[in-house]
């Protein structure tokens, strides 16, 4: 018995001495992995430095004879032990294979000399380039200047905060050109914010704030107005040109900061007519056989009640041989003999039927939602129906396929 328990005994510690040792031996070996790196599984090939530098420059001769220039996207060595499958323009696809084994074939470039890398595709930067902002470099012909400015309104103080930023390419009627602004929130045309006045520049630099105080209820019923103007020697103030920026279709929230430019358009000088003036833009696309109208503002209108609560619409009809086609409709502007809308619509109309149509637009007037009375009146279209410069309107939009042909119109 004795005999048996010795045996017992030493079996026992021999067992806890193999135990021990070999997760010594486990844990030794999972210390130094830690701290060691992996070897790779090819040498880094040496090669000549004259050589690398030969096959950059044909490499990249290559490159700058294409269309644009690409990115080749390199496989390391460490994972050329995969297959790639053939595809089109020289991309590949990772295919499931024996680890080991080395690719007999690929693409191959002046890159193979790094490490034995080789080319698996490209990658055109073009494709991850921000677009390039030409607001400060692209004017059309004609241009009178252009306004940056930013909008934000806040809702518990209902206040509408406007940044005036800045203006280029401003066209004076003199030589130099000392700019201000007048700010306007119509209806309210007897009030204005004035900005500071730049001396002697094309380019003014304002960075002015204005504030309005609107409640947020009768905000999208508003629309800002801005006049540049230019000083002369003799301090007389002259008019180069407006930006009409509507409220309606804007989302304003405190956190909700618009960053907006606008070229200036010239002001209508010419007093208005006797029932009012319209300007609306024209353009017909001959691919589509769409027939688009802008209504863009309405001044010098003949109000039969003055009130914030009369609100003043378009209404745009097209008529085909004095047959009623389909008409649409504006949003009703309240309080206001000049209302801006900016509403743009579009009908269907066949490129035969240009010499038989026309459009009618009717200025509207509601009262208390109770009865409509009508403002004016104009109609453009062919020689058919038209003369002067409603004719000429209808014409140039024609002969300007695509183009918007924008022109104001005396109401009859």
């Amino acid at each position: 018995e004795q005999a048996v328990a010795v045996a017992g005994a030493v079996i026992g510690g021999i067992l806890l001495f193999v135990l021990i040792g070999t997760t010594a031996y486990l844990l030794w070996k999972k210390f130094c992995c830690l701290f060691s790196y992996e070897k790779l599984t090819s040498p880094v090939k040496t090669t000549n430095a004259s050589a690398f530098f030969q096959d950059l420059t044909n490499s990249e001769t290559q490159l700058k004879s294409t269309r644009s220039r690409s990115v080749p996207f390199i496989i390391p060595p460490t994972l050329h032990g995969r297959d790639w499958m053939n595809l089109t323009n020289e991309e590949q696809v990772q295919e499931d294979s024996d680890p080991y084994m080395i690719p007999q074939s690929g693409p191959r470039s002046s890159f193979h000399s790094l490490a034995g890398a080789y080319v698996v595709g490209t990658i055109n930067p073009e494709l991850y380039k921000f677009p390039e902002d030409k607001s400060e470099t692209d004017f059309p012909d004609g241009n009178i200047g252009r306004l940056w400015f930013s909008i934000e309104y806040e809702q518990e103080s209902e206040r509408l905060l406007v940044f005036l930023i800045k203006a280029r390419k401003l066209q004076p009627p003199a030589d130099s050109c000392s700019p201000f602004v007048k700010i306007y929130l119509l209806p309210d045309e007897r009030s204005y914010l004035q900005s500071k006045t730049k001396r002697k520049t094309l380019n003014p630099q304002f960075d002015e704030n204005f504030v309005f105080q609107v409640s947020s209820k009768t905000l999208l019923q508003r629309t800002l107005k801005f006049l540049v103007y230019h000083v002369d020697k003799q301090k007389k103030h002259h008019l180069i040109g407006q930006v009409i920026f509507p409220l309606k279709n804007e989302v304003l929230t405190d956190d909700n900061k618009l960053v907006i430019w606008r070229d200036l358009e010239k002001e209508n000088l010419e007093p208005p007519s006797e029932h009012g003036d319209i300007q609306f833009s024209l353009s017909y696309n001959d691919y589509l056989g769409r027939l688009t109208v802008v209504v863009l503002r309405a001044r010098g209108l003949k109000l039969q009640e003055e009130s914030h609560a009369v609100g003043v619409y378009v209404k745009v009809s097209l008529m085909n041989h004095n047959k009623f086609i389909k008409s649409k409709k504006t949003a009703a502007v309240l309080g206001t003999p000049s209302p801006v809308y900016n509403e743009t619509f579009s009908f269907k109309a066949d490129q035969t039927e240009l010499d038989t149509a026309s459009l009618s637009l009717s200025v509207l007037q509601s009262i208390k939602g109770e009865r409509t009375l009508l403002l004016g009146r104009v109609v453009v279209g062919p020689f058919m129906y038209t003369r002067g410069k409603e004719l000429e309107h209808w014409n140039e939009m024609i002969s300007k396929p695509k183009e918007l042909v924008k022109r104001w119109h005396a109401l009859c």
